[in-house]
């Protein structure tokens, strides 16, 4: 119910419990759900660029930075880009009836994830999830939009982040046990996970998308189609499809950048480490890459909701503008040294950044769509993700094939000092450079990134982050004009 303003007096913001406790039962349902979904997820989001791509990876495909880089590219098109059509068709047909067929095709995905190990069969499995899990966010954020109000929606969407984020938090050391077992049993368990949503379907009514519910199939492209290209809409997602770009190189890229080059074997040892955290390598005990970016996911389950609300006053494109900024420096100092400590601050600071921009624009495009679009509107919110995600993904594979890989880097050297030009396997690089020059993994690891500062790689995205806060400035004195001051 909208608040009313009496006699030019605006009424006085409820506290942050005030807030949460009245929010309806179908709003926490779908978020349970939402993190069911994402614990699954991120289960294998988090690991599968060292399962697809990484050279030393014992059972791993052994893909190329190149062909991986392909396999996220279409994962990107198919995930992000579908919402943008399904989510009309789940205003149109109910938002449960999407969400059961969206957990049937998700369990096809990684059950073909677990048994296919050629490359376009394999790329198939990646696709049918990414096609599940681009109908199942539509009906979930619908229904969640459709329980809040303009005074509670940062507040909402806070909250949703934060679940959705303990399911991603969660997810790394559901994979490091899965993945005791064998790289299979990381894709079956997750399977399992992502069945129990079926059970959650019963815990609540379906909540109605409101709006004009006749027509077929046609007319609701027609709709999602004429909405998208107006200039209001397709201008903020060209502007925040470079966040996107950004955005994702931590969980595409950064796993691997950690594997190659981060040495975190002081914290090992300053923190006193159990086992659960870390990994044995050539190099010493370290931290495994799946911790280390946990810390994205922990920092935002213990701040998301308290920075939501304290920014909820806020014009969301200001929000979204700080935001992006702090991101992008974040991505830098992650990757600008080998210290681990360092990667974690970088981190850190992306984390920041990423709680005052992703939720915005959810909260965003939340509160300026029609009645009856709510779920369409979450539809386009995938669109810049989409964009992003998909030119960023060959990109990052392009980029860190030729700057950042370190097996690449160690033939690279063979070629250019030792005089070996052919004959070496990029799973064996690293093992023939240390032979070669009487150096251990370390000294190795230190050689090559004196040499080739592979660091530099992170510079083009983040002067893309940086690109779209400067778009998303001017956005916001141009739209200001279409917006209350609320808005």
């Amino acid at each position: 119910m909208a608040q009313v303003t009496i006699a030019g007096v605006q009424p006085q913001r409820r506290n942050l419990f005030e807030q949460l406790a009245g929010l309806q039962r179908a709003f926490w349902m779908v978020n349970i759900m939402e993190m069911f979904e994402r614990l699954a997820y991120y289960g294998v989001r988090v690991v599968i660029p060292i399962y697809i791509a990484q050279a030393d990876e014992i059972h791993g495909l052994h893909f190329t930075q190149i062909e991986k880089g392909f396999i996220f590219m279409l994962w990107a098109l198919v995930q992000t880009g579908v919402p943008v059509f399904s989510g009309g068709f789940a205003d149109r047909y109910g938002y449960k009836r999407t969400i059961a067929v969206s957990i049937a095709i998700k369990i096809a995905g990684y059950l073909l994830m677990a048994t296919q190990r050629g490359f376009w069969p394999f790329t198939f499995g990646c696709l049918t999830l990414a096609f599940g899990t681009a109908i199942f966010k539509p009906g979930v954020q619908g229904t969640l939009v459709r329980t809040l109000t303009l005074e509670t929606s940062s507040i909402g969407w806070g909250t949703f982040y934060m679940l959705v984020n303990i399911g991603g938090f969660l997810g790394p050391p559901l994979a490091h046990f899965l993945y005791g077992y064998s790289w299979p049993t990381v894709f079956f368990g997750c399977a399992v996970i992502v069945s129990l949503n079926f059970i959650m379907l019963f815990t609540y009514r379906e909540v109605p998308a409101g709006g004009d519910q006749s027509g077929g199939i046609l007319k609701v492209a027609r709709t999602t189609l004429r909405n998208l290209i107006t200039p209001r809409l397709f201008l903020f997602i060209v502007i925040m499809s470079g966040f996107w770009l950004m955005f994702m190189q931590l969980f595409d890229m950064l796993p691997n950048f950690i594997v190659d080059w981060i040495d975190s074997s002081a914290i090992v040892k300053a923190l006193s480490l159990p086992a659960m955290f870390t990994t044995q390598t050539p190099r010493g005990t370290m931290i495994t890459q799946e911790w280390l970016i946990n810390a994205n996911a922990g920092l935002i389950v213990l701040s998301v909701v308290f920075v939501s609300w304290l920014v909820s006053r806020m014009r969301r494109v200001h929000s979204i503008l700080i935001g992006i900024t702090i991101a992008s420096i974040g991505l830098v100092a992650a990757g600008f040294t080998m210290s681990g400590w360092l990667c974690i601050l970088g981190i850190l600071c992306f984390s920041i950044g990423e709680m005052l921009a992703s939720p915005k624009m959810n909260d965003y495009l939340g509160v300026i769509a029609p009645e009856g679009q709510k779920a369409l509107y979450m539809g386009y919110a995938n669109m810049p993700v989409a964009i992003g995600w998909a030119y960023g993904s060959i990109m990052g594979g392009q980029v860190y094939d030729r700057m950042g890989d370190k097996a690449n880097l160690a033939l690279r050297y063979l070629a250019e000092h030792a005089g070996l030009t052919s004959g070496v396997a990029r799973t064996e690089a690293m093992v023939k450079l240390q032979d070669a020059l009487h150096l251990d993994a370390t000294q190795a690891t230190n050689l090559l990134w004196s040499t080739y500062h592979p660091y530099r790689l992170w510079y083009p995205f983040a002067a893309i982050g940086i690109a779209s806060a400067i778009g998303i400035f001017f956005y916001a004195g141009w739209a200001k004009k279409f917006e209350s001051p609320e808005v």
